[in-house]
């Protein structure tokens, strides 16, 4: 028993010297290990660079008192980031691992062409090529991913559409990519694409100019 105290003892007392060691103004230059290397992976090798080199100042600091805002600013900055993950690799390493948000669309802004992300964020256009639908009108993100969010958990295909017209009473127009023009509800987006899906399956072999499914429990087409 008298052992066991004399352990717990030496202990604290060890304890007491690592503390106060640390605190000493003699000791504060004790060289702890600085980061020395930075990965960024998942976007473009522009970006990735760009953005290590955003994070060069990091090397100046610790790992261990390296803080989370620090580097998620950072990461944040870049408007083709949807989600992240950074790992320490200790002593000296920080590793980022990047999932680039998808183009959902494109647009004119300010006589600007820019790109919708899947992050909601709008990235400027230069080179990129993909066909995506093209949207008109004054909308918000919000107006956008709510009528996203029920054609990906429609059968409709997205891939079909050509653009996109937004109008001031709140309600869309679709335009698909055969020249269909489908012209839909403010509300009961769900059940309208459900009779739309309905008609679309029916005959694809006619050519339908039009779709208007603004009435409630009405359909109209024109052929």
């Amino acid at each position: 028993m008298h052992q066991r105290k004399s352990k717990k003892i030496l202990i604290y007392f060890f304890l007491f010297l690592i503390i106060g060691s640390l605190n000493n103004k003699n000791l504060i230059n004790i060289n702890f290990a600085k980061i020395n290397e930075i990965s960024v992976k998942g976007l473009d090798d522009k970006n990735n660079l760009e953005l290590m080199e955003n994070l060069k100042f990091l090397k100046l600091n610790n790992l261990f008192f390296l803080k989370k805002k620090d580097i998620t600013d950072i990461i944040n900055s870049n408007n083709l980031v949807e989600n992240y993950s950074v790992y320490k690799k200790y002593p000296s390493t920080i590793n980022i691992e990047i999932d680039k948000a998808k183009f959902l669309a494109q647009l004119k802004k300010d006589n600007k062409l820019y790109l919708l992300g899947s992050n909601g964020r709008l990235i400027e256009k230069t080179n990129y090529k993909d066909n995506i639908p093209f949207i008109f009108g004054d909308f918000s993100n919000k107006n956008f991913f709510e009528l996203k969010d029920v054609i990906d958990k429609s059968s409709f295909d997205y891939g079909d559409i050509k653009n996109f017209f937004f109008f001031k009473s709140g309600r869309w127009d679709i335009e698909t990519k055969n020249g269909s023009l489908i012209k839909l509800p403010k509300d009961n987006l769900k059940k309208s694409f459900q009779f739309l899906n309905s008609i679309l399956n029916q005959d694809k072999e006619k050519k339908i100019i039009k779709i208007d499914l603004r009435q409630y429990n009405q359909i109209i087409i024109y052929e």
